[in-house]
C-alpha cells in the first residue's frame, strides 16, 4: 500500500521531508518523511467518510493501523503520533472537518 523507501544503513537519512502544519495557533508544525506523509494522508482519506456524521477521532489510529501491513507498521514507528499529525495537517488544508458541537470530537472529509 505504502511506498517504503529502501533504506541502507551505510547511508545518511537524506529522505525527502514535508511540514505538516497544525491549525493551534502559536504552535509550530513537524517535518516528517514524506513517504509517511503520503501513506497516512492516502489512508486516512479512504477511511473518513465525507458523511454528516463522519467517524470519531478516537477510532482512526486504529483504523488506519489495520489498514497498514505489518511491515508497514513497523517501518512507520507510532502509528498513533503520525495519524494524528498527518489529520491535523489535513485539516489545516481543507480536507478534513471537525464536526461542530461533537464531543467526543468527530471529523469527516471536507
Amino acid at each position: 500500500m505504502c511506498d517504503l523507501p529502501n533504506r541502507i544503513a551505510s547511508m545518511p537519512n537524506k529522505e525527502p521531508t514535508t511540514l505538516c502544519k497544525t491549525p493551534t495557533p502559536g504552535k509550530k508544525g513537524t517535518r516528517i518523511a514524506q513517504w509517511k506523509y503520503d501513506c497516512l494522508r492516502r489512508v486516512i482519506l479512504k477511511i473518513v467518510p465525507r458523511t454528516k456524521t463522519g467517524i470519531a477521532f478516537q477510532e482512526l489510529p486504529k483504523l488506519v493501523e489495520k489498514s497498514l501491513t505489518p511491515q508497514e507498521r513497523k517501518t512507520l514507528g507510532s502509528v498513533t503520533w503520525y495519524t494524528v499529525t498527518v489529520k491535523l495537517d489535513l485539516e489545516v488544508r481543507g480536507d478534513l472537518v471537525r464536526i461542530a458541537g461533537a464531543k467526543p470530537q468527530r471529523i469527516r472529509r471536507a
